[in-house]
């Protein structure tokens, strides 16, 4: 991670008088930080971790909690028939840079005390606290409901009461996604224990909750059922002066649904955001029950586009050859010069570009010259990983190669369907050569293979993609986006700088991959690549400063912390 005292001093330059009491805590169950920690699953973990480095290099006054995974996520593997396989190995703390706090934190689970264990790892100024109870947090999605809302119980519950064991005064507490929900109820229980009364509680707790939501999908929210929620919930709510008929209802979307964490989180903050423009839509139609008072465009729900930590994922080599062009690579974007990209000379960003895809080659078994297409992402079945793959006679008649990768959720076998079919598909002799699928995307991985890769593929059903910040990582290192136009290529897509999926059906949107493909994206990399170079210098020059951590990370500065500091105790 970069640090410059430029960049440290962004927040005292511009709010250092408005708010000198701020702190803010950013709450997520996984952190992407580096492989050393493979306490992430994916792009929600990786925006976590990238949002603590820019709050860091931003001098933005923030503090991490998460939970420390013993067992991590696992690391996959495929059987003889192509079958994901996983395994868990052992988190070591000394090596990931962790340190041990001085302190025990202590709660209740179902009438069972447990007692963990308080680590710190600084990401620049940023302190990340992980909690850590041996046999419950083995590792990242693990078991079974009951399991589950152990482990957030353990994030919210005891997150508030490590920071408070520390000393550490938030002022503004962030749930990134409904896992640290319960953040808010533990919130409650302190203020109504200390005098408060119940009702005015609640407002404190709202007006300083932000609440970040991903999921588009209604199933895709977490919700638990009403007798596990009362046995692990009852006694934390009669502390905080809320019935079980009241606290039921705060989980409670329609009337006979189950307790989620989503409209828990939402009645809980009075600032909340989706992570795109399209998602923030989505969003607010979705939840509008909510608020039945209100049109359902006007729920209190706005948006922040997710963003990508520029010092992580810019190929060093592209950043050096952007430095000498002039661009102020690891500063806010409105300073860093973004425009000098367009000065960088062709010729010396083709050789950069060229020399990564080499490498990548030169790994997997590729052809080094040919058209490179990547999809790596969560093998989720929404995200449509074997639509390229609709009508294979007609892809192997073009000269492209595909890399592949991803993990499936243990316990999603639709996924793994998917995976294997391509893996087996990649396995076959017509294939070789022209199809790789590459074992155990991490951090350090995409890191090597994105820049390396001349288009980026995301073919999502519309709109069941958030954001998607892989295609984001792609831009900024020149890589052109072919993308359905949802989350953030919604925002961003313009001819100058790739191609658009409209997102109509599986049948359509094939038939469309394919036909772009052959009429625009083949003949521009094979015949003029001129064009290829002015599309690539268009997508960093462009895209970068839109969609780069700093940006977001200010944004929620702006828009939600500084509100939610202001208004705490209104």
């Amino acid at each position: 991670m970069h640090t410059t005292t430029d960049m440290a001093t962004w927040w005292q330059r511009a709010h250092g008088g408005d708010a000198d009491d701020l702190l803010v805590a950013y709450f997520s169950m996984e952190f992407g930080l580096e492989e050393t920690l493979p306490i992430y699953s994916g792009g929600l973990g990786v925006l976590a971790g990238d949002h603590l480095k820019a709050a860091a290099e931003l001098g933005i006054p923030l503090v991490g909690v998460g939970l420390l995974y013993r067992g991590g996520y696992f690391r996959q593997g495929l059987d003889e028939g192509g079958r994901q396989t996983e395994e868990y190995q052992p988190v070591d703390p000394e090596r990931a840079g962790l340190g041990r706090e001085p302190v025990t934190v202590e709660i209740d689970l179902a009438g069972e005390t447990i007692f963990a264990a308080v680590w710190r790892k600084d990401v620049g100024s940023v302190p990340l606290y992980l909690l850590e109870v041996e046999w419950l947090t083995d590792a990242l999605y693990s078991g079974d409901r009951e399991h589950r809302i152990r482990q957030e119980l353990l994030l919210g519950v005891g997150g508030v009461r490590a920071l408070a064991a520390l000393g550490v005064e938030a002022s503004v507490f962030h749930m990134n996604e409904g896992h640290s929900a319960f953040l808010a109820l533990e919130r409650l229980r302190s203020l109504v224990e200390r005098g408060t009364p119940t009702s005015e509680a609640i407002e404190q707790v709202r007006r300083s909750t932000v609440f970040t939501t991903h999921t588009p999908v209604p199933a895709g929210n977490e919700i638990f059922g009403e007798e596990l929620v009362a046995r692990y919930l009852g006694a934390l709510a009669d502390s905080a002066g809320i019935g079980r008929e009241e606290l039921l209802a705060l989980g409670r979307f329609g009337p006979d649904d189950g307790f989620g964490l989503t409209p828990l989180a939402l009645r809980l903050s009075a600032h909340a955001n989706g992570v795109s423009a399209l998602h923030g839509e989505v969003a607010r139609e979705m939840w509008a029950a909510l608020w039945p008072e209100r049109n359902g465009h006007e729920a209190p729900i706005g948006h922040v586009t997710n963003g990508v930590h520029l010092g992580t994922w810019l190929d060093p080599s592209l950043a050096d050859l952007l430095r000498e062009a002039g661009v102020r690579v690891e500063s806010p974007p409105d300073e860093a010069r973004w425009e000098a990209a367009g000065d960088v000379d062709p010729e010396a960003l083709w050789r950069v570009h060229a020399d990564c895809r080499a490498r990548v080659a030169a790994r997997v078994g590729l052809d080094p010259e040919r058209l490179t297409i990547g999809f790596a992402r969560r093998f989720a079945t929404y995200k449509r990983a074997g639509l390229v793959f609709t009508d294979l006679e007609r892809l192997l008649a073009l000269p492209v190669q595909i890399v592949v990768a991803g993990k499936a959720h243990p316990q999603d076998g639709a996924g793994k369907d998917v995976m294997q079919g391509i893996v087996e598909l990649a396995r076959a002799p017509r294939t070789q050569g022209r199809v790789v699928f590459l074992e155990n995307w991490d951090i350090g991985l995409a890191r090597f293979v994105i820049p390396g890769c001349d288009v980026w593929l995301n073919n999502p059903r519309r709109p069941q993609e958030a954001s998607g910040t892989s295609g984001m990582k792609a831009a900024v290192n020149g890589v052109l986006n072919l993308s359905v136009l949802d989350g953030w290529w919604a925002e961003a897509y313009d001819p100058a700088v790739g191609w658009a999926i409209e997102g109509v059906s599986d049948e359509a949107d094939a038939e469309q991959l394919y036909r772009l493909l052959e009429e625009q994206v083949v003949p521009t990399f094979t015949g003029d690549r001129d064009r290829w170079v002015e599309m690539m210098k268009a997508s960093i020059g462009r895209l970068s400063p839109r969609f780069s951590m700093h940006r977001a990370v200010v944004e929620y500065a702006e828009r939600y912390y500084l509100p939610a500091h202001a208004s705490r105790r209104a």
